[in-house]
């Protein structure tokens, strides 16, 4: 029984004893991990907090046509090049085609032979006319002897009746068959002259079943084949061409451009013109204003201005696109050069009443400058400032409302490559 006891007594917990003495090791690394993340959150917080700036687009400020002889852009247009010549070349008739002579960028000249028609129906008919015509002949020639001597027996009579050798009846017979003869010949005549026109109208018939180039050109787009049956006008159904191919006059090619009605004052007959196609971008080809088209497309509110090409090209085709630049007119050489900077319409605004723009600035070219500016032409989408910015600067293109003189900004080109 005793030892029961002592074994309970070993168990039994001694509530007076002192508690053992706490670790400081643990403590220290509790410390430590409290200080750390305290850092880390006041890094975090410095970072989201702080002024990262105002992502903008920016644009160089460029001088102007400074020298004398130099053109500035007044106005930029986009259009097409156009032919003010081209034809889709048809037969006048309807008939089979028998053989094409042409390809695709062939050149032609005015009267060469595109392609040639089945001949075999009007051929014939330029037999049956030959043949009338021979028939009217040859009628009038037989009429023409009878006369002959229808006129000798009325003047042998004419004499004799004087005589009284014969009777005034005979006589009056051999004048009224005389007179008869003669009628009788002038529509022989007439006849003949009849068929020789239609004999004329066969032989257009003929020519035709010929298909010519009506002028001197580049054949763009070969429309038929033979066998195929081709007629001026369509017949329906779809298996009847309307042209042989289509000529295009290199020579007369122009650009058409549609200019806006607000713009189009700027727009002048003779303006000189700097024309870029889309397919040469580095090309600049000189062109001058023909005309400007008296009437306006009410749907795109838009006037239509034609521009001739002073360049020919074989690179230059129909329906290029095609961007154009309407100049100033060249100011001669010895004319003071105009001071100024051509700067984007986009980052020009108005604060307080005035005209401004933001400037890049700053050691790391991150800071927003705001300049006053002093305004000259327009010129197309650009504007000439005479003072405020000077050419070299880069300057912030539609800032917001909250960039504000001083302000931070990033480039959002740097800001992509990141």
């Amino acid at each position: 029984m005793s030892s029961n006891a002592d074994l309970l007594n070993s168990l039994r917990i001694d509530r007076s004893a002192p508690p053992p003495p706490a670790s400081r090791k643990g403590l220290w690394i509790a410390l430590a991990v409290v200080a750390t993340l305290v850092l880390i959150a006041t890094a975090a917080w410095l970072f989201f907090t702080r002024d990262q700036g105002v992502v903008v687009e920016t644009a160089t400020v460029t001088a102007t046509g400074g020298n004398g002889g130099a053109a500035a852009s007044v106005l930029d247009a986009s259009g097409y090049v156009v032919a003010r010549r081209m034809a889709t070349v048809s037969a006048k008739i309807t008939g089979k085609v028998r053989e094409v002579l042409i390809e695709e960028g062939q050149r032609v000249e005015e009267g060469q032979v595109m392609a040639t028609l089945d001949p075999i129906d009007a051929d014939a008919q330029r037999e049956l006319s030959a043949s009338q015509l021979q028939a009217a002949r040859s009628q009038a020639t037989g009429v023409q002897a009878r006369l002959r001597e229808a006129e000798a027996n009325a003047a042998r009579l004419s004499r004799l009746v004087g005589q009284q050798l014969v009777s005034k009846a005979q006589y009056d017979q051999a004048v009224a068959e005389r007179d008869a003869l003669r009628a009788e010949l002038v529509t022989a005549q007439r006849n003949a002259k009849v068929a020789a026109d239609s004999l004329h109208i066969s032989d257009l018939g003929v020519d035709n079943t010929i298909v010519r180039a009506p002028f001197a050109g580049v054949v763009t787009a070969k429309a038929a084949q033979p066998g195929e049956i081709v007629s001026p006008l369509s017949a329906g159904g779809g298996f009847t061409r309307t042209g042989i191919g289509t000529v295009v006059d290199m020579d007369s090619l122009e650009i058409e451009v549609e200019v806006g009605e607000a713009f189009i004052g700027r727009v002048k007959p003779k303006m000189p013109v700097e024309a870029t196609l889309n397919a040469y971008p580095d090309w600049k080809i000189p062109a001058e204003v023909i005309a400007i088209i008296p009437a306006a497309d009410r749907g795109k509110a838009t006037v239509k201005v034609r521009v001739a090409l002073k360049q020919k090209d074989p690179r230059i085709v129909p329906d290029m696109g095609v961007n154009v630049s309407f100049l100033e007119a060249a100011r001669p050489a010895d004319a003071p050069a105009r001071r100024g900077v051509r700067v984007p319409s986009d980052a020009i605004v108005q604060r307080d009443g005035g005209d401004v723009a933001f400037a890049v600035t700053g050691e790391d070219a991150d800071r927003a400058e705001l300049r006053t500016l002093k305004l000259g032409r327009a010129l197309g989408g650009d504007r000439e400032v005479l003072s405020g910015l000077s050419a070299g600067e880069t300057v912030v293109l539609d800032p917001p409302a909250e960039l504000q003189d001083g302000g931070k900004v990033r480039k959002a080109e740097a800001e992509a490559s990141k």
